[in-house]
């Protein structure tokens, strides 16, 4: 990998009126012509994303937003894409001119406290006024809310260095302080057994993301990898004088890699360790149960993040909807969303299935799992759907006791309810 990908970036969102002066701030602080800016309002139509390092934090993403107020049928849609922003921003600047704080802004703020999104208030366009009693009201309700605002005019570049300060400062701990892939599975040492599966969807010439992310993660953390095709595993194993702490398999291979590898071996796939990874294990892990409950024709949706062109047995298209007709005992309905298109209302569906999210950061996979528990509906991974309609559930999941004993509780319970008598 040349670059951060975006779904390790700090996302920080950058919200406020029109000609506020947003593109004039993310111009600034990028140092570069990133965004449009004129005088006109509602110049910034859709989400304007710029990935660059910011030290000490390393690799962000700037999401530039359109206006809070655009106005007509067309900034109605856009104001909406604004909102969506919100739920992948981990970190939000809120940009505020002569007009202070109104009731959008306030609105805004709010949404943040709600999704504990740390903010950063910017006094815009210093340049053009005078304080004012206006300016010291704002900045004394911003107060009143424990957010320190900073001064500054984008337009001429001022304020700048304290405007990255703060966003250090301000950075959520678990960014700071994000969970590894797989390092903590395997000791400084020991080794690793990725099996990488070369089909018809292997990218030519690359890893994809996930296998060269647990790599990395492997070496960053003196630990090391031996990373082998599906039919070349079992003659790994038996060349290596000392047992691998962990075997990582594409879990399109689950069943044959399951075979090959020793009971006293841990084995999962990269689909559940990204599960963990960017979003709640043990959520995913009840999630599953819902599949002994789907009956033939059920509708479920299988959510991809990233947008590949499917060819030949699609995992999500084909290869997952057959493993689980064959598992319930028919064919069920199944819709795809790929990208950052996500359903409105998830209620519709009876499971939503998740890939591994290696293209989304932590906090959208966070908010589509919420979405789904308030809707109701049950929501899984990809790796775990298929570790459960193949009947290698635990076996994936031995490696996270945790989430293994909270399936395990939750079957208990649920075969216990099945179990009481009618009243």
């Amino acid at each position: 990998m040349n670059a951060a990908p975006r779904g390790v970036r700090l996302h920080i969102g950058i919200f406020g009126r029109r000609n506020v002066g947003k593109s004039s701030l993310l111009n600034a602080l990028t140092r570069q012509q990133v965004s449009i800016v004129s005088p006109e309002p509602g110049t910034t139509t859709d989400p304007v994303e710029k990935p660059m390092e910011l030290l000490p934090l390393g690799p962000v993403l700037f999401i530039d937003t359109a206006g809070l107020d655009d106005v007509g049928a067309l900034g109605a849609q856009r104001v909406e894409r604004t909102m969506k922003v919100l739920d992948r921003t981990e970190l939000a600047i809120l940009v505020l001119a002569e007009e202070g704080l109104g009731s959008l802004e306030i609105g805004l703020l709010d949404a943040f406290e709600q999704r504990k999104i740390p903010v950063l208030p910017v006094l815009n366009k210093t340049d053009l006024a005078q304080p004012s009693e206006a300016t010291t009201v704002t900045i004394d309700r911003l107060l009143h809310r424990g957010l320190k605002p900073v001064r500054a005019s984008a337009s001429r570049g001022e304020g700048m260095a304290e405007i990255r300060e703060a966003l250090v400062d301000l950075a959520p701990d678990d960014f700071l302080n994000a969970p590894t892939i797989l390092s903590d599975l395997v000791p400084p040492g020991e080794c690793a057994v990725l099996v990488v599966p070369v089909d018809k969807e292997a990218p030519k010439g690359r890893l994809i993301l996930p296998q060269a992310q647990a790599i990395r993660d492997l070496l960053d953390h003196d630990s090391y990898a031996i990373v082998v095709k599906e039919r070349e595993l079992r003659e790994a194993l038996a060349r290596m004088q000392r047992k691998p702490a962990l075997v990582v398999t594409d879990s399109q291979a689950f069943l044959k890699v399951a075979a090959d590898t020793p009971p006293d071996v841990p084995m999962t796939s990269f689909s559940i360790l990204f599960a963990r990874q960017k979003g709640d294990l043990l959520q995913f892990a009840r999630g599953a149960l819902a599949i002994d409950s789907l009956k033939p024709g059920d509708r479920i949706l299988m959510a991809e993040a990233c947008s590949h062109h499917p060819i030949g047995e699609d995992i999500g298209r084909v290869k997952i909807p057959r493993w689980l007709g064959q598992y319930i005992g028919g064919p069920l309905e199944v819709e795809q969303v790929q990208g950052r298109d996500f359903v409105e209302d998830p209620s519709r569906y009876k499971l939503i299935i998740h890939c591994g999210s290696c293209m989304l950061n932590r906090r959208e996979v966070l908010s589509r799992i919420f979405l789904c528990q308030r809707a109701g509906v049950p929501i899984t991974n990809y790796g775990m759907a298929i570790a459960y309609s193949l009947g290698i559930f635990e076996r994936a999941l031995a490696p996270f006791p945790a989430a293994l004993a909270t399936y395990r509780q939750a079957s208990s319970s649920r075969g216990a309810k099945r179990m009481q008598p009618m009243p």
